[in-house]
């Protein structure tokens, strides 16, 4: 019945996007700040999203039923700025509905908390003419990059929060400077009963982790591209949590060219780790290995200038894993705070995929018949890096290496529809994986294939 209703939901979707007139070029969305006419220095918001999702025939390695969830994250934000001085708080409250069968964590709800809170300066002609600068010191999110390291979650019911400082510079030639040195904000309450419950209990930094980051982003270079470089640390030790002891350095340099109509695309991505880790965050492990591992990401794209604008892209994703548990290093690369919804698909209650121990060559076409409207289908083949290492995000592992390396086969569609352009927005998708060798044979998995649904809507005023 739930699948039913689903198909039957991204179908008038479709129907209702193609139908959609052209809004004119001189549609503004609503927004509450200008309809209360707030004074020019204040700033307000708020997005509410609710998505319902089903998973049948979870994935996980101890999952035994199927799981279905109904989530909402209402964002509130407010920000004054007068002259060059900035203050701003942003306040989250993410819930959960989900049904027994469904394994929760502090990924799907974070009621009522205080996500960001802060104060900065922007400037102008700071070190030179038509310069800018913005800091901003407290409680933020933040997006680094490609997201693929340290990002602010979009399509994940919570957000990752950070406390500490960042401050970009950019020149009158467009080279960007940037820095930041944080510690992660530590979801809570993280108790499954709690956490079905959506009880409050407000969130607390991790002052036995410190994150720091120093970045640099080029103008525009031959063919149009860009590149950036960028270093990350990150530091943790055991204190009132358990840790892996995390002494991390990762290095990410990327090359890209941006999508644009009649051209060709392309985006590569090179990420090294260094430094040392445990292989688990029991208290009674304390043997550090040494830590080196390697994440990539390579993508060529073409798109035609012809109506409903597509595009066509050849996708591969690489990060490496462990080879071989007992010879004292480890080379699964370590995802930190990434993002993964735009590489690997839906995340929420699915998410069979993340940065870790993972080769996957795909395709990704997507249109946009109208302003109002796109669509994306997708198409992935998922490989074990090290077969002796763990599917991660299944909890699944082979330590012999005898149940292969071949995951299965990954199939992803994508609708979405904004009836109200930056104001409301309709999405609805659909992913299906065929398991393959390891997935059907290594321990504790399952014969079905995983099949997934959401719906979402999201409001935005």
């Amino acid at each position: 019945m739930v699948r039913h209703l689903a198909v039957g939901f991204l179908l008038a979707t479709t129907r209702l996007a193609v139908a959609q007139p052209t809004p004119t070029e001189e549609a503004k969305p609503w927004r509450i700040d200008r309809a209360i006419d707030a004074p020019a220095w204040l700033r307000l918001g708020l997005e509410h999203q609710s998505r319902f999702e089903h998973l049948s025939h979870d994935f996980r390695g101890k999952a035994t039923d199927d799981a279905t969830a109904f989530s909402m994250r209402t964002l509130v934000t407010a920000e004054a700025s007068l002259e060059s001085v900035l203050a701003g708080i942003e306040l989250e409250d993410s819930r959960i509905y989900a049904s027994d069968a469904t394994a929760l964590n502090t990924t799907l709800s974070d009621p009522l908390e205080i996500l960001q809170a802060y104060v900065g300066v922007r400037r102008k002609n700071l070190v030179l003419d038509n310069d800018a600068f913005e800091a901003r010191v407290g409680r933020l999110t933040i997006d680094l990059s490609t997201r693929r390291v340290v990002a602010r979650n979009r399509f994940r019911n919570t957000i990752n929060g950070f406390t500490g400082v960042d401050a970009k510079w950019t020149s009158p030639s467009k080279h960007v400077a940037r820095a930041f040195v944080a510690v992660p904000v530590t979801r809570l309450p993280a108790d499954a009963e709690a956490l079905k419950d959506n009880s409050i209990d407000l969130d607390e930094e991790s002052t036995d982790a410190l994150l720091w980051c120093g970045y640099y982003g080029s103008p525009k270079l031959a063919l149009g591209s860009q590149a950036e470089l960028y270093v990350v640390g990150f530091h943790e030790r055991d204190g009132d949590l358990a840790s892996r002891n995390r002494q991390l350095l990762t290095i990410g340099a990327r090359w890209y060219r941006k999508p644009a109509r009649g051209t060709v695309d392309f985006d590569v991505e090179l990420i090294p780790q260094l430094g040392r880790s445990r292989a688990t965050a029991g208290m009674d492990d304390t043997t550090n290995l040494d830590h080196r591992a390697l994440s990539t990401h390579v993508e060529l794209a073409i798109s035609p200038a012809m109506p409903w604008q597509p595009r066509l892209a050849m996708l591969h994703d690489y990060a490496s894993g462990d080879r071989d548990p007992a010879d004292g290093s480890t080379e699964r690369f370590d995802p930190l705070f990434g993002a993964r919804r735009f590489d690997f698909g839906p995340t929420g209650i699915y998410g069979p995929f993340n940065r870790s121990n993972v080769q996957s060559p795909g395709v990704r076409a997507s249109i946009a018949p109208s302003p109002t409207f796109d669509a994306s289908v997708g198409y992935r083949l998922f490989w074990l890096a090290a077969r002796s290492d763990a599917w991660v995000a299944a909890s699944v592992r082979d330590p012999m290496g005898d149940s292969g390396s071949f995951v299965g086969e990954h199939v992803e569609v994508q609708l979405r529809w904004s009836p109200l352009p930056k104001n409301l927005a309709i999405e609805g998708g659909a992913a299906y994986l065929r398991r393959g060798r390891f997935a059907r044979s290594a321990p504790e998995t399952r014969e079905a294939n995983p099949a997934y649904v959401y719906t979402q809507l999201t409001v935005t005023l």
